[in-house]
């Protein structure tokens, strides 16, 4: 399996630097972050180590339902996945810590019904591959049928 790449280019102390995110793999993209937006309401334009998280456990979660909808027997028409990722301080150790995950999943399927959805949302929940790697975080499922 292939190993992917970003790097990140970070100028000055946390509060009055900033960085540029490089996708490296794809090269689809270089983003802006700083610490003072990833810690505010609204962004400016600029991503988060949240965002990007947040990113990589939608795409991971839908396609890992794909395909346990396929394997329950159903076809998947159309998956729409959100996740929010929250920061938050660790109470515990000092810091911020990623505080919960909510996936929200709204599907179109044909041969399943709500009931075997749920199964289905549920086992790629736990079995997408990001899902695993963030096991000590709260990740909180919204599953249902319909648009």
């Amino acid at each position: 399996m292939p190993t992917r790449t970003a790097h990140t280019a970070w100028t000055g102390s946390l509060q009055e630097g900033s960085g540029q995110v490089e996708l490296s793999s794809s090269k689809v993209g270089t983003y802006q972050v700083s610490f003072p937006k990833r810690a505010a309401d609204d962004a400016g334009g600029t991503t988060s180590p949240e965002e990007l998280v947040a990113a990589a456990h939608s795409a991971c979660f839908a396609m890992q339902l794909s395909a346990n909808v396929a394997e329950a027997g159903g076809t998947p028409g159309s998956l729409d996945v959100t996740a929010e990722v929250t920061l938050g301080p660790d109470k515990d150790n000092g810091g911020f810590r990623l505080t919960g995950i909510l996936l929200t999943v709204r599907g179109q399927v044909e041969g399943l019904d709500a009931a075997g959805f749920e199964k289905a949302a549920q086992e790629a929940k736990a079995g997408c591959p990001v899902s695993k790697a963030l096991t000590g975080v709260e990740i909180r499922l919204d599953a249902a049928l319909g648009g």
